[in-house]
């Protein structure tokens, strides 16, 4: 059975996209079958792996509104072997207001993807920066959460709110709920306040923190606008080395290298 992971950060702009998609990429190269879901409706991971949002037959949206509906209807290939995505868009920004009238509504997420847990080694879920219904559903579906912290200077404001919401979440609707780890990006090891911030986030989390951390990489950055991965649009970088990196620790940590 294939583990589901929630990527998750209440703030925005820490590389929780990012993250999804290179890191799913790189562990697809290493063999691993790997889902993506976006239940972001800004749709990031969608067209940051080369999927048009307009041309959407099914979405993420499906899998929440339509108990009757059939996740593999969902499920694209992307240009990674081994990398799939069920996609989103901007319907699903409807999502969390014609959820509040449904029954069971924390848990749709949870059983579409018991329907297709099986056909994967892990299942990664993009979250929006919020604590809403989408952001309930994916928590309650997944066993742990992968936390992205930016090495920036309010990097760690929001964190204690953020454990307090799993913690939440794992009272109530998920007792399974773990933290993966934590995976510091954006990194500058020419500035003291990069340095600072890895001293902190690892004095928070402790052995939570991956030692793989991502630097600020303008390859990187460029990559979603090209529709690619990184190990696709330029191999070669340091931000490829450093998602094949962190994939390796990943599976390391799961006993699964």
């Amino acid at each position: 059975m294939g583990k589901a992971i929630a990527i998750f950060n209440q703030k925005g702009g820490v590389g929780k996209t990012t993250t999804n998609i290179n890191l799913g990429a790189s562990l697809a190269q290493l063999g691993k079958r790997i889902l993506m879901l976006d239940i972001d409706p800004q749709g990031n991971t969608t067209s940051g792996i080369g999927i048009s949002k307009k041309d959407l037959r099914y979405t993420v949206y499906d899998l929440l509104i339509d108990e009757n509906f059939d996740p593999h209807a969902a499920i694209l290939h992307t240009s990674v072997q081994n990398l799939d995505l069920i996609p989103s868009n901007v319907d699903l920004a409807g999502a969390e207001i014609e959820l509040v009238e449904i029954e069971g509504r924390e848990k749709r997420l949870q059983n579409a993807i018991s329907l297709i847990r099986d056909e994967y080694d892990y299942i990664f879920i993009d979250c929006p920066p919020s604590l809403g219904l989408l952001t309930i559903n994916s928590l309650a579906a997944v066993q742990s959460v992968l936390i992205p912290i930016q090495c920036e200077f309010y990097a760690l404001e929001g964190v204690s709110q953020l454990v307090s919401t799993i913690q939440l979440v794992k009272a109530n609707l998920n007792p399974r709920l773990e933290i993966e780890g934590v995976v510091l990006s954006m990194f500058d090891g020419r500035t003291n306040l990069s340095i600072q911030v890895v001293q902190e986030v690892k004095k928070y989390f402790g052995a939570n923190v991956y030692t793989t951390v991502i630097p600020r990489n303008i390859r990187l950055a460029e990559a979603p606008g090209f529709g690619m991965a990184i190990t696709e649009y330029d191999p070669r970088s340091r931000g490829a080395a450093a998602y094949r990196a962190f994939a390796k620790e990943f599976l390391e940590r799961e006993g699964d290298l």
